[in-house]
């Protein structure tokens, strides 16, 4: 990212893939109970989900929250954690971790990008990111909106259980369903999320409001969180519900978001939004501070390795 001086040296493409999956993993621990909050709000409405829940009402985050742990349990709240952390280490170890190499190959190594390439590695690195680890994300999504009711039948056992069965009964596009509205979605996202960090902390330090320290990663972070969650939203209400839904329901995701509008309105495409921003903004600062302290943990240990691997070994007398 930014905010390197000139003598320092950028960290090499492994180490920022490797920080980005185990930052991205770490801030899914922290905020997956909102996460799973904001995918039952957006699937509120569907018929299924009308039919499995009905006499369950989510009001809000703090609502959907403990609507949950008093009616499923405490443990509902991670459902699809498994898969959420395989989508991480696949998923964001691309999308962040390759951002850079990708920046500078569009700029052929010139320092000081523009905006239009910083959303072209955006897009470039979040559509790379979605075609690898769709099926992780087509899981976790099914996981979260699998009820744990009494009567009841759940869909899925486990995550690799539910790999197989998708798999078995839908197919290769089973498991990349939704893929179209995950690339837009994830597009957006990724040019928003990492351009709006990017510019936010370039500013800072431009103006030396703050030093390139864990202040400055979080005020970023934060306002990174606030515009990606405005900007994709109504596209990941439709990722969320097209990848839930069974097979027949919807016959494309841009069907999937005409039922919606002609059904439950406009306002369908926001559902969620309250969760949606405090897990957005909330993973975006948990994501960002870890995954510039890894950065920088790894350097320092690689830096380590290399002196102690340079300085000649003494010779023992015979």
């Amino acid at each position: 990212m930014v905010g390197l001086k000139p003598s320092e040296v950028p960290p090499p493409l492994g180490v920022k893939v490797l920080s980005a999956g185990t930052a991205a993993c770490i801030a899914d621990l922290v905020t997956f109970p909102l996460d799973t909050a904001k995918v039952r709000l957006q699937i509120q409405g569907e018929k299924a989900a009308v039919e499995a829940a009905k006499n369950i009402r989510y009001r809000g985050v703090l609502g959907t929250i403990g609507t949950m742990v008093r009616t499923e349990g405490p443990r509902s709240l991670y459902n699809g954690l498994v898969a959420g952390l395989h989508r991480q280490m696949a998923f964001a170890s691309i999308r962040i971790g390759f951002y850079d190499n990708v920046k500078q190959f569009y700029t052929r190594g010139k320092e000081n990008p523009g905006v239009t390439v910083r959303i072209l590695a955006g897009c470039t690195t979040g559509a790379m990111a979605v075609s690898v680890a769709q099926p992780t994300d087509v899981v976790k999504v099914r996981f979260q909106a699998q009820l744990n009711l009494t009567g009841v039948e759940r869909r899925y056992g486990g995550a690799l259980q539910a790999y197989r069965q998708i798999f078995r009964d839908e197919g290769l596009r089973g498991l990349w369903k939704g893929t179209l509205p995950n690339i837009t979605r994830n597009a957006l996202v990724n040019c928003t999320e990492l351009v709006t960090y990017d510019l936010i902390k370039e500013a800072i330090l431009k103006h030396k409001l703050l030093t390139d320290n864990l202040p400055c990663h979080f005020v970023s972070a934060f306002g990174a969180g606030f515009c990606t969650t405005v900007i994709a939203s109504p596209v990941d209400v439709v990722k969320t519900r097209y990848m839930n839904s069974p097979p027949g329901q919807y016959t494309s995701a841009i069907n999937c978001a005409w039922t919606m509008l002609t059904k439950e309105g406009p306002t369908a495409f926001y559902k969620g939004f309250v969760p949606s921003f405090l897990r957005l903004g909330s993973w975006n600062v948990v994501m960002f501070v870890s995954f510039e302290q890894l950065k920088r943990a790894m350097m320092v240990s690689k830096k380590k390795v290399d002196v102690s691997e340079s300085v000649p070994k003494r010779e023992e007398p015979l």
